[in-house]
């Protein structure tokens, strides 16, 4: 059964899309801890991110570090922190967290929400500033 985010990447579930090319998808989390906060997908599902082969990982991580730039150059804070923890959706990903403080990124955080036209709003900004 594919995972919710093979369905995201399928286009059979939306979402609001930072980036993507035909490796890997970029886009933010509809249950953020921070404003920005972004999930990074490989598209070729794979449950664990240890798993993957060395060119898939490494893409990853690459493609990664792309959205973390546009992620900094849209959000006020001191740095992207990011995170593997791969225990909630069986689909290697990864979270780009926008953070001024340790605390920014805990995940016991109470859940933020935003309206669909924030999150509109904020996936435009950060795909703006995605090379």
């Amino acid at each position: 059964m594919a995972s919710i985010f093979s369905k995201i990447a399928a286009g059979e579930i939306p979402c609001y899309k930072i980036a993507e090319d035909k490796n890997y998808l970029a886009f933010l989390d509809v249950f953020p801890i921070k404003r920005g906060h972004t999930l990074v997908i490989p598209k070729k599902e794979v449950d664990y991110l240890f798993d993957m082969d060395d060119t898939g990982y490494s893409g990853l991580m690459n493609f990664s570090k792309r959205v973390a730039l546009a992620l900094k150059k849209s959000i006020d804070c001191n740095r992207i922190s990011m995170h593997v923890v791969g225990l909630e959706v069986p689909h290697a990903h990864v979270h780009l967290i926008p953070i001024n403080s340790m605390n920014d990124c805990n995940f016991s955080n109470e859940k933020l929400t935003f309206s669909k036209e924030e999150f509109e709003e904020t996936a435009k900004l950060i795909a703006g500033n995605f090379k």
